[in-house]
């Protein structure tokens, strides 16, 4: 009989175990499929269903995408990208970051190759087009980058005379904006693929001047002080989306809804101290959502 006894108590052991098991197999991590509702078919429950997602964003833009020692890019795009791919369920450690240049981000979205685009990626008319934005979650302003010791440039008014050579990036808002201002563009406007290669022409005397948004620039100068400094004020208005496909209205409304909610608990806040805000670059009131 106590053979008998302990056998039984054996059994209910294993099967309270099992049962713990299963239990804990069916709750998950809780930030998986099972914690998620979407609707049928949307990009939303596709997305969250797979447990991945493919984010473009820049490599070369301290303070918003820059490829740290980890090999991410670290930045406030991709912590804006973070919140997002948070709230579809998708654990941090499942995003592809994959380098989205300026000359290629309507392609990499039009083309599948990503699943959305958070890029210093300017809301314009002729990008709409081809994609659809979500948001603005941050507006931004051209400026000049000029060397520490330059005088003689002090706004894009300073390139009408065509002795100065300034450098952008193709496809970039700010490449298409300085043309207004430059006396020659065949010899004058200096085009590269990243701005990286512009501020290393920058320094070695290659071109005059660096254009594109403060914040970028504002990024370059804080790991330089002693090389370089903005000449004049800010001369556009550059509000940032994230970009996805065109007939996507769904996803953009998610997105839409989810900076909004970044904004109420500070979390949109917290990405900007922890990044951006780091280099003296004013955050300003949350831009309002552009829900076309």
């Amino acid at each position: 009989m106590r053979i008998k006894r302990v056998a039984a108590v054996a059994a209910v052991a294993a099967l309270a175990l099992g049962l713990t098991a299963c239990g804990g197999d069916d709750g998950g991590e809780g930030t998986g499929a099972g914690s998620k509702s979407f609707a049928a078919g949307s990009t939303m429950e596709k997305l969250n269903k797979a447990q991945k997602i493919k984010v473009g964003t820049k490599f070369d833009q301290p303070g918003f995408g820059l490829k740290g020692l980890s090999g991410k890019p670290e930045g406030f795009d991709v912590e804006v990208a973070k919140i997002i791919v948070k709230e579809l369920g998708i654990p941090e450690d499942k995003i592809e970051w994959v380098e989205a240049p300026s000359k290629v981000r309507e392609d990499v979205i039009v083309n599948g190759t990503v699943d959305l685009v958070a890029a210093t990626y300017t809301i314009n008319d002729k990008r709409k087009e081809r994609i659809a934005f979500a948001g603005p979650y941050y507006e931004a302003g051209q400026n000049i980058m000029v060397k520490k010791d330059d005088t003689t440039i002090t706004g894009p008014d300073s390139f009408k005379d065509g002795t100065k050579k300034v450098c952008s990036v193709t496809g970039s808002t700010p490449f298409e904006e300085i043309k207004k201002y430059v006396k020659d563009v065949a010899t004058q406007l200096v085009p590269f693929d990243t701005y990286d290669k512009c501020r290393d022409a920058l320094k070695s005397g290659q071109v005059d001047a660096v254009t594109t948004d403060n914040v970028i620039l504002l990024g370059y100068i804080a790991k330089d002080e002693a090389s370089f400094k903005l000449a004049g004020s800010n001369f556009t208005k550059e509000p940032y989306g994230i970009g996805v496909k065109k007939e996507d209205a769904d996803f953009r409304s998610f997105i839409n809804d989810t900076l909004d909610k970044a904004v109420a608990d500070g979390s949109w806040k917290k990405a900007w101290d922890d990044t951006a805000g780091k280099f003296g670059a004013e955050l300003g009131a949350a831009p309002t959502i552009n829900r076309y």
